[in-house]
């Protein structure tokens, strides 16, 4: 945090933060009000998530040729100007289950198109070297805002939610307090002196540098390992968060306020877990740790689906965002250092397609959820990541040779 550009773009990232995590409960709350419907929740968050998988190359191909800055202080103007035709249609309109999902391809083409660039961004700011802790600190900010944007919008619904109608007037009052923190990201991002401008280098079509990243991905059995260990995670580990207002409601039987304390408490144990990795840089045999943290993730998600007490479920989810926190933050620092600095952007891209790979866990998961039960989809996500992991162990021996993580470290592999 000494470092004064990576400061300010902190400060922009947890207000998008923020802005994405009050969104999660916000629009989780209304459509599950209006449709009751497990699986509508699950296409909301896939109109979000779809995107990446057409998106995030462009997205890297972009970050590699023209300078970061630009794109990561756009993004969130086009994110705060959908989210305020969203509040006002909330507020002044007929919301329908359509506007939800046009919302959600816009932020979803917008994180995925800029991203890449964000996330190449921080080791040109602070070298390799801080790399670690850089990373550790970007998922702190994310988890910061997990633990107190989901319960100032939830409480910020419940104060207003005196039957459906003033429900969707609460939603649409947090709908304006988000639009503003991203504003306010992209103010911020402006203030940082580094502008990220690309190496030096023959330029090829956008096509042909696409097909080097995938060449360069295959030909790495650490790279490519790294990016199927975090495709998994993303098909059923945040299962939980797509299904955790269904389960609030029928398992709990909590109200928005409940469901923000849920988000507050993953939240928390997820800033425990960022901070905790951020002590561990040169922490040894990462590529054992990484495995035991995501094959651990299935199981906290099995222990969280057998609760049936809010007690017992805000410990069990603290578990969940521990974990989880612990093992994506190790993931990406791991796969930077691994990748030479003119494909980051790229590879980072490929990075973020793992959250388009969704639909593949989900909509089976959603669909267990609608026709068994919240806890059967839950328990089924929780297995299947836990078996993939193991399945991972054994399939690609060099993950677990992995020492330190750093390339010039003769115990990296």
């Amino acid at each position: 945090m000494k470092v004064r550009d990576y400061a300010y773009l902190w400060i922009g990232m947890l207000s998008s933060s923020f802005a994405m995590s009050m969104q999660t409960i916000a629009q989780g709350w209304l459509v599950y009000e209006m449709s009751a419907s497990a699986l509508d929740l699950t296409w909301v968050t896939l109109a979000f998530m779809l995107p990446t998988i057409f998106f995030s190359l462009p997205g890297g191909v972009i970050a590699d040729r023209l300078p970061k800055k630009p794109i990561i202080a756009l993004a969130p103007i086009i994110n705060g100007v959908a989210s305020l035709v969203m509040a006002m249609i909330i507020m002044f309109g007929h919301v329908t289950f359509w506007d939800f999902i046009w919302v959600g391809l816009v932020n979803g083409t917008v994180m995925a198109l800029s991203m890449p660039a964000r996330t190449a961004f921080i080791p040109e700011i602070v070298g390799e070297k801080l790399m670690f802790n850089a990373m550790a600190f970007v998922t702190a900010t994310w988890n910061l805002s997990r633990i107190l944007g989901p319960a100032l919008a939830g409480f910020m619904i419940a104060i207003f939610a005196d039957g459906n109608n003033s429900s969707a007037f609460g939603v649409g009052l947090v709908f304006f307090v988000l639009s503003f923190l991203y504003f306010v990201s992209s103010v911020t991002v402006m203030f940082i002196r580094h502008h990220g401008v690309p190496e030096s280098r023959q330029k090829e079509t956008a096509l042909t540098d696409i097909k080097q990243c995938v060449s360069y991905v295959v030909n790495s059995p650490i790279v490519g390992g790294l990016m199927l260990l975090a495709i998994f995670p993303f098909m059923f580990g945040n299962s939980i968060n797509i299904l955790l207002p269904a389960f609030n409601t029928d398992v709990l039987a909590g109200g928005p306020d409940d469901l923000g304390l849920l988000m507050t408490g993953m939240g928390v144990g997820a800033i425990l877990g960022s901070l905790t990795l951020a002590k561990l840089g040169k922490l040894r045999r990462k590529g054992l740790w990484l495995l035991f943290t995501e094959a651990l993730w299935g199981l906290t998600l099995i222990g969280f689906a057998l609760t049936n007490t809010f007690t017992q479920a805000v410990v069990a989810v603290s578990a969940i965002g521990f974990v989880s926190a612990v093992n994506m933050s190790m993931n990406r620092s791991l796969v930077q250092l691994q990748v030479e600095q003119h494909m980051r952007g790229r590879v980072m891209s490929l990075d973020m397609m793992a959250h388009g790979v969704m639909p593949l866990g989900m909509l089976p998961i959603g669909y267990i959820s609608e026709v068994v039960s919240i806890e059967a989809g839950l328990t089924a996500s929780g297995a299947m990541l836990f078996l993939c992991t193991i399945i991972m162990m054994f399939m690609i021996p060099k993950i677990r040779s992995i020492n330190t993580g750093f390339v010039n470290n003769t115990s990296t592999t």
